[in-house]
């Protein structure tokens, strides 16, 4: 059994930084693909960034500059450090993970989810 859990959220000004850490515990580090989605108001959820477990990062076009995924393979947390935050990154942040050969930031491929954490930002 796999348990995922986020915390860091919160409000923050425009301009303002936020770090969100993920404790995932049940598994090794080393045969995983982790990442953080996003879901905005009733929209679909999307993916954020992924981190391979060579350390190789992915981030999609629009936080790519802003925003860094690490992970703490001592610690086993996920971090995502969110920094020059804008009202379009309000929404609830998840964290995932899988284990399977392709590390991709498709939401099908994720088979262990947190529950979520809130991101404000206010203008």
């Amino acid at each position: 059994q796999v348990y995922v859990t986020e915390s860091g959220g919160g409000s923050v000004q425009a301009g303002g930084s936020l770090t969100l850490s993920c404790e995932i515990l049940g598994t090794t580090f080393t045969r995983y693909c982790m990442g953080w989605f996003r879901r905005v108001g009733g929209k679909e959820r999307e993916g954020v960034a992924r981190i391979e477990k060579d350390a190789r990062t992915f981030y999609v076009d629009s936080v790519q500059g802003r925003f860094t995924i690490s992970h703490d393979k001592a610690a086993n947390t996920l971090d995502l450090q969110m920094n020059s935050l804008n009202v379009e990154d309000t929404a609830i942040y998840y964290c995932a993970a899988h284990d399977k050969a392709v590390c991709q930031l498709r939401e099908d491929l994720f088979s262990d989810w947190g529950q979520g954490t809130q991101v404000t930002v206010a203008s």
